[in-house]
């Protein structure tokens, strides 16, 4: 059955009266969300400092000739 246009400026009502409440879809707003990296910054900071450590001291090795 279909709508009249009584039924259909209801619902366009209602919907309008919803919508303040809950707020506008994620998909209208344009909002994304960041991808997260799957390693955290500490456990990059850790990796790079052991591969700094372990140059600066095969360096240090080669220079001093032990």
């Amino acid at each position: 059955m279909a709508q009249t246009p009584t039924q259909r400026l209801a619902n366009q009502k209602y919907a309008k009266r919803e919508e303040k409440k809950h707020g506008k879809p994620e998909s209208l707003t344009g909002k994304k969300n960041a991808e997260k990296p799957p390693i955290s910054k500490g456990w990059i900071y850790v990796f790079a400092f052991m591969i700094a450590g372990g140059l600066l001291l095969e360096i240090l090795n080669l220079i001093l000739g032990r």
